[in-house]
């Protein structure tokens, strides 16, 4: 007989409002009631809405007769489906009776997912709290903020109630993963009630990694900064926007490429030109590629041209235009040396034999430093002989006479000397200009210096006889007695004994020497005097 007491009550507590599973999973489905005061029977019956509206048992004569099993708990039941089919993709109901205390009814959603979705909607994390009372609630977070169920995320969560009345709750994160969620951190919260309060505990956070196609790629300069020049090595960078990186591929062939870096040794100008980089997809159904380019310029800069080239002469009184330039991918700076001036012209006014010369240039380009050449012109002054310096020189007998004669002109000029009376040709030889000449010094090198030293020697190999001789008769060497003494003695010498030689012969080692008395001999009748 049951008991009837006014004051019971039938409250269901537990019914989630969906319930989420993989096609060929379980689902699980909770039905947890509470009664103000335990009746004496409680009837709990499970339905299903079919679609025809009508509800119908799930344990009698249905579909789900070999297929489902109910946990009874101390406070509810859980219905168990196995092998979820997508039909199963239906409305369930718990009905609980409690008699006197009146019944109850509850509806779960039951969604059912197919193996396409099963791919992309994956369980990323799952998050459990053990013997806990009343019922822990979890909580899941994605870089701290919420995570609430959407058409990308669902938490499929398994309450348990042990033999001792605690609860134990699972709950798994279902999630979409995309792109973003490459450097994003997921994490649990567990909530519990406690007297007065509510106490929480948060678990480590995650990170995933996400496998994504590449969508974009990008090719840049690596190396060398700024603008390339002939000679220089470059390397060209690639990268792609997938994970993980897919191949890179250059559009030109017989290039050292490595991992997205393609390096350019040496370039020339023939290198410039549009840089594609390629990256496929291999995972991709229809191998989709993804295209960057790059247009790479080489600047170069030729050999100088200089007009006029190599060499010009120019009358004195004239003038001249000179260029001096070179062919470049970019502007150009030239300077000249000699006349410290700037620019690819320049001007010679009213020339003058100072005005021959190298005239060198040198051809730079500003924006980019390492690009340099350089020419030059010779300029040839052609003008009447020019004498540049006239001396007189004053010297004593015997002494040494260094005569030049300095003179411009082209073509070379012929240096002639000349004595009074007479004429001498002299030497001349050619300095590293053409247009100046120098003739040689002249030294008076004739045979008279050389019977001066024979003179000499002899008289000193004389006085030193007649010291030995000296020596030797006072220790008493020689027999002989006073009477027998020769007296050594130098001859005096008179004018009159004067000894002259007469050189008729012209050669170049003559010079022009004065005269005994000062006056200077004529050329045929030069002399040298012994003394």
């Amino acid at each position: 007989q049951p008991l009837f007491s006014h004051g019971l009550k039938l409250t269901i507590s537990v019914m989630e409002d969906t319930v989420e599973v993989y096609m060929n999973k379980s689902a699980e489905i909770p039905c947890l009631y509470t009664f103000t005061e335990q009746p004496m029977m409680v009837i709990v019956q499970w339905f299903v809405l079919m679609n025809d509206k009508t509800l119908t048992k799930v344990d009698e004569n249905t579909t789900y007769s070999d297929r489902i099993s109910v946990r009874s708990n101390g406070d509810g039941e859980t219905l168990t489906i196995q092998d979820v089919k997508l039909s199963d993709e239906r409305e369930f109901f718990c009905q609980v009776s409690g008699l006197s205390a009146g019944s109850e009814e509850g509806k779960t959603v039951l969604k059912v997912f197919g193996k396409s979705l099963l791919a992309k909607r994956l369980v990323i994390a799952s998050c459990e709290t053990r013997e806990g009372f009343p019922k822990p609630n979890i909580t899941w977070y994605r870089d701290h903020i919420p995570i609430h169920p959407t058409s990308v995320a669902n938490m499929v969560t398994l309450l348990t109630r042990e033999s001792s009345g605690l609860y134990t709750v699972q709950s798994e994160l279902h999630y979409k993963v995309t792109k973003e969620d490459k450097d994003a951190h997921f994490s649990c919260e567990v909530s519990y009630f406690v007297p007065g309060a509510v106490r929480t505990s948060e678990s480590k956070g995650i990170n995933i990694t996400v496998h994504y196609p590449t969508t974009s790629v990008e090719i840049w300069k690596e190396s060398p900064e700024g603008l390339v020049k002939e000679g220089d090595t470059v390397e060209l960078r690639c990268q792609g926007d997938g994970n993980p990186p897919a191949p890179i591929i250059f559009n030109r062939e017989q290039l050292d490429s490595y991992q997205g870096l393609l390096v350019l040794k040496e370039v020339s100008r023939a290198d410039s030109g549009v840089y594609e980089c390629h990256s496929l997809n291999l995972d991709a159904v229809n191998h989709d590629e993804v295209v960057d380019t790059l247009q790479l310029t080489v600047h170069y800069l030729d050999p100088a041209v200089v007009v006029p080239k190599d060499s010009e002469v120019m009358l004195k009184g004239e003038s001249l235009t000179a260029t001096c330039n070179a062919l470049s991918s970019l502007e150009t700076s030239t300077v000249w040396f000699k006349v410290t001036l700037q620019g690819h012209i320049m001007q010679l006014q009213d020339a003058t034999f100072d005005t021959a010369g190298q005239y060198d240039c040198e051809v730079t380009v500003p924006s980019l430093p390492g690009l340099l050449t350089s020419g030059f012109v010779h300029i040839i002054v052609q003008g009447e002989e020019e004498r540049i310096e006239e001396i007189e020189l004053t010297e004593k007998v015997g002494g040494w006479v260094n005569l030049s004669c300095e003179v411009r002109g082209y073509p070379r000029p012929t240096i002639t000397w000349s004595i009074t009376g007479s004429q001498f040709i002299g030497y001349y030889t050619s300095v590293s200009h053409t247009d100046v000449d120098i003739c040689c010094s002249l030294s008076p090198v004739d045979n008279s210096g050389v019977i001066i030293v024979v003179i000499i020697v002899s008289i000193l190999l004389l006085a030193i006889l007649g010291s030995v001789f000296y020596f030797l008769y006072k220790k008493g060497k020689f027999p002989c007695g006073r009477s027998g003494k020769q007296e050594i003695t130098k001859e005096k010498t008179n004018k009159d004994d004067i000894v002259v030689e007469m050189k008729a012969k012209k050669t170049e080692e003559s010079v022009l020497l004065k005269g005994v008395n000062g006056e200077q001999k004529p050329p045929n009748d030069q002399v040298t005097i012994y003394t």
